[in-house]
């Protein structure tokens, strides 16, 4: 637990070098069969390879550049592609081919998209003309705060909307990377990836959560000696240690029977848990008696885990101690140690079938009294340094302790990006959209998120790239390390001007660029160490020599010569409290500190750079979680996100100032300022939203009486709204359920959680009162389908949509009682009104279904009375007719008589 290693097993920590162990290989045909056998070879067939041999050479590629030939192959590759013998100097033309390639959306789908969003720009200049001309003198300050809402409305939209101006797919071929990464006979030459899984309170995320993600992990299909799993356990819990030693255990079987039989996905309590047909596409008899057998095993597993978790409610009042005696050294979580546990390893970790496994290492870094520990975004950063000393993967993977890897070949889908010859070198990360399993079929609080997954980051990804989420992410270790991308200056057709004064701003350019070579050490060249002496280097990534000079190795890997004795150490003191004293830690390197949406700033600063980020939308999702599916769990977890906005607003980072003299491109700072400014809309929707409730209330409205030709705009003002939503979904594939979710849900968010976030946010910049970062919990599978979906927790953010809906409520009530006792020249007016309390009723009204469900007896008796005594209070109040109006003659009387 110190560091120190056993002697009594050194092969169990043995760190071999990402070199070393098995060797995956494409196996392109059956070296076995002989091309004339039976079933195999016709007359058709042997043509057609006589036919291929008697291509002419102008076909193949230059002798410098083919490969040599295989050996006992008779210089020939088999394609299974194309079921074609193929010369090697056309399979070496395959492998030269990109990677990926970019999809453009059809001109006919985006074309009328585009052609909408300006019309309806235009049509929004008319309207506010219009509304600013035309005041409503009777009601000046219900028309002023209108215009106002509307206004920052239309600007909210244009920072939304122009962004997605060039939604593109993409295209990867995995078939391409094997040919030219995995080539038969020799080592894989992939890349290795260290994957990162954080968790902190195993109470909120359960260890079987985090079992079943870090068991898909180490079943990837991927080399197993290019693959490390590093699990933070930032609460230094013993719960956490210990089902994650079950977990290692249960991985010795687990991982061969998945790669054997090639099951998705390869989280255990998923697979088992679908219902379709396991026997589907399946082949080889032994396979129902196997999982039969695993799936006994597993069981037991759960027991065991969820023995360790019943035994964890009780905490001993001397602490925890470990089985040799020794006490738990996380007893206090807020005072303990470094912890780094490496408990399975290419020497020591063998399956069942004696194969290896990959690298799985505990780490829980030091926390001390006094200390700025930066919560998750600390976490991260101790686990980059932990990963650059024991194995410095030159790629990076982080998911969430309950994300687990969908599909097993995800990692290659983002190795045909960030491992391509010409697109990679550019591309600091690789962003998956976020999907979920666990919730209902009507998404009642968008938890799903569609619109923004697929709408609004394919549209960045078609800019400079999707922002980052979280989760879900391989990143390029080299721009976490604060490094520029390669420059690549722009070559312009040569001209009289340019001939002209050409050389001498060729001489400018190239110095410009050795200024800006050197002064942020950027590059992927070798002499990286000669641009920053050793003490630059300490000063910037800590004092620690081992980590400093893995920060220069451009492909990653461990120096053969390195002792695992000496690394463990080393990788204690990188995770120490003082380590990042004095650096450039969460300032330009790493997760960057200052927001509790650490996600959204870390991409912010790399796309500030010039770094370019790439959406991967695989038919299979690559990874999927669990999501809050309650209301009130819901909103915690969106205030946290607004609450991040604003502090990155209020910062030195926003933004609007920050990143002018780098290469952010123009949409996409649109992109981060309406990332970082939407919670502040909150203000105007609350205000917008109470204003249908005063109208009805005062007889008032917020519009005068218009002509026909402005009718004409406000009709038109909807109908482009309506064909702007529209088309998105077209191009886009969102269904209209799922982004009427998500409109409905962007009023119930933005009138509670984004609301209470700006005040927190103002608190903190102004008066330096911090908030609490609330963990969200994670179902677990034993809760059933939608077993929280009904669960009612009170909340204070539940008050001002509440309040709304019945405001809204007795408004209506209020006008309609007011127009059947006026008579039938009150109902024209009462129309526009009635309209606009009603349109803030139906985006309130899942938060209505919400408070009034099956199990929410209480909550709804409220519900109903205050409804009840607010048309009561409603049917007085009209009687007493607040409408005052000029009664002349002898009515005067009479009227006083009735009232």
């Amino acid at each position: 637990m110190s560091g120190e290693l056993s002697a009594a097993s050194p092969g169990r920590y043995s760190m071999a070098s990402p070199e070393s162990g098995s060797r995956a290989t494409i196996r392109l045909g059956d070296g076995q069969r002989e091309y004339a056998a039976g079933g195999f070879g016709n007359v058709a067939w042997k043509e057609r390879i006589d036919g291929w041999k008697m291509k002419p050479e102008k076909s193949a590629a230059p002798p410098s550049v083919s490969n040599a030939p295989s050996e006992g192959r008779g210089g020939v590759d088999f394609d299974a592609s194309t079921d074609v013998l193929m010369d090697d100097s056309l399979l070496n033309d395959e492998t030269r081919q990109p990677l990926s390639r970019k999809v453009p959306i059809p001109s006919s789908k985006v074309n009328p998209y585009r052609m909408v969003i300006v019309l309806r720009l235009v049509i929004l200049c008319i309207f506010f003309h219009y509304r600013i001309t035309n005041p409503v003198w009777d009601a000046i300050p219900l028309w002023l705060i209108s215009v106002i809402c509307e206004i920052w409305f239309a600007v909210s939209w244009i920072l939304d909307q122009f962004p997605k101006w060039f939604p593109v797919n993409r295209e990867t071929y995995l078939d391409r990377l094997s040919l030219r990464y995995e080539k038969e006979g020799e080592p894989s030459q992939l890349a290795c990836v260290d994957i990162f899984v954080s968790t902190v309170d195993p109470l909120k995320e359960p260890p079987l959560v985090t079992a079943n993600t870090v068991l898909s992990i180490l079943a990837v299909d991927y080399p197993v000696d290019k693959v490390s799993c590093y699990v933070s356990d930032d609460g230094a819990s013993m719960l956490t240690f210990e089902a994650l030693a079950e977990t290692a255990e249960f991985a010795r079987k687990w991982v061969p029977f998945s790669k054997k039989y090639s099951i998705e996905p390869r989280a255990p309590e998923w697979y088992f848990a679908q219902k379709i047909d396991y026997l589907k596409d399946k082949v080889q008899p032994s396979f129902v008696k196997d999982r039969r057998s695993m799936k006994r095993e597993y069981e037991e597993f759960k027991i065991r885990v969820n023995g360790l978790v019943a035994k964890a409610q009780k905490v001993p009042e001397e602490g925890w101690f470990m089985q040799d005696g020794t006490p738990w050294p996380g007893n206090n979580t807020r005072d303990h140690p470094g912890m780094i546990q490496v408990f399975l390893g290419h020497s020591g970790g063998l399956d069942s079938d004696g194969n290896e496994l990959p690298r799985l290492v505990y780490v829980s870094r030091e926390k001390r009294p006094g200390f700025m520990h930066h919560k998750k975004a600390g976490a991260m950063n101790a686990l980059v340094r932990v990963s650059a000393v024991l194995t410095n993967g030159p790629f990076l993977l982080n998911l969430d302790c309950d994300h687990y890897i969908n599909n097993s070949k995800a990692l290659r889908e983002a190795m045909c990006f960030l491992m391509d010859p010409n697109l990679g070198k550019s591309v600091c990360y690789v962003q998956f959209p976020q999907r979920f399993d666990g919730i209902d079929k009507n998404d009642r609080y968008a938890n799903r998120n569609t619109v923004f997954f697929d709408m609004n980051l394919r549209g960045l990804d078609g800019i400079q790239g999707p922002v980052y989420v979280g989760t879900g992410c391989v990143f390029n270790r080299t721009a976490l390390y604060g490094y520029e991308p390669p420059f690549k200056p722009k070559h312009s057709k040569p001209g009289f001007l340019s001939s002209c004064f050409g050389g001498s701003r060729k001489k400018k350019s190239s110095r410009k660029e050795k200024k800006n070579s050197s002064k942020h050490g950027a590059g992927f060249d070798d002499e990286k160490s000669l641009l920053m002496s050793q003490m630059t280097l300490e000063k910037r990534f800590g004092q620690s020599a081992v980590f400093v000079a893995s920060t220069l190795m451009e492909n990653g890997g461990v120096p053969e010569s390195a002792e695992p004795e000496a690394l463990l150490k080393e990788a204690i003191h990188v995770i120490s409290c003082g380590y990042e004293d004095k650096t450039d830690w969460g300032q330009e390197i790493g997760w960057i500190y200052g927001s509790v949406t650490e996600d959204i700033l870390t991409g912010f600063k790399m796309h500030a750079r010039g770094w370019k980020s790439i959406y991967c939308m695989p038919e299979r999702p690559a990874f999927k979680g669990s999501a809050p599916i309650n209301l009130s769990d819901r909103l915690n977890q969106v205030l946290r996100w607004a609450l991040g906005s604003v502090e990155i607003l209020f910062s030195r980072h926003c933004p609007m100032w920050y990143g002018y003299g780098g290469r952010l491109k123009f949409l996409e700072r649109f992109a981060y300022v309406n990332t970082t400014i939407y919670p502040i809309t909150s203000i105007p929707l609350l205000a917008y939203c109470t204003l249908p409730a005063v109208c009805l209330l005062t007889g008032k409205f917020i519009i005068p009486q218009i002509s026909n030709i402005a009718s004409i705009w406000f009709i038109s003002l909807f109908l482009s709204i309506f064909a702007t939503g529209i088309l998105e979904m077209r191009w886009s594939g969102v269904g209209i359920d799922e982004w009427w979710r998500n409109e409905q849900f962007w009023v119930i968010g933005g009138v509670s959680a984004h609301l209470f976030a700006v005040f927190q946010g103002l608190l903190k910049v102004l008066a330096g009162i911090d908030t609490n970062f609330t963990v969200t919990s994670k179902a677990s599978d034993e809760d059933g389908d939608f077993a929280e979906l009904y669960l009612f927790k009170w909340t204070t953010l539940l008050i001002p949509p509440t309040t709304l809906l019945v405001i809204n409520l007795v408004g209506v009530v209020a006008g309609v009682s007011y127009a059947i006792n006026s008579g039938y020249q009150s109902w024209g007016p009462l129309f526009g009104k009635l309209f606009f309390a009603f349109w803030v009723i139906i985006h309130l009204y899942p938060f209505l279904k919400g408070l009034m469900g099956r199990q929410n007896r209480t909550p709804t008796i409220v519900i109903v009375w205050s409804i009840l005594l607010a048309s009561i209070f409603s049917l007085l109040w009209v009687r007493i007719d607040p409408f005052t109006t000029k009664v002349t003659g002898p009515d005067v009387e009479m009227c006083g008589i009735n009232c």
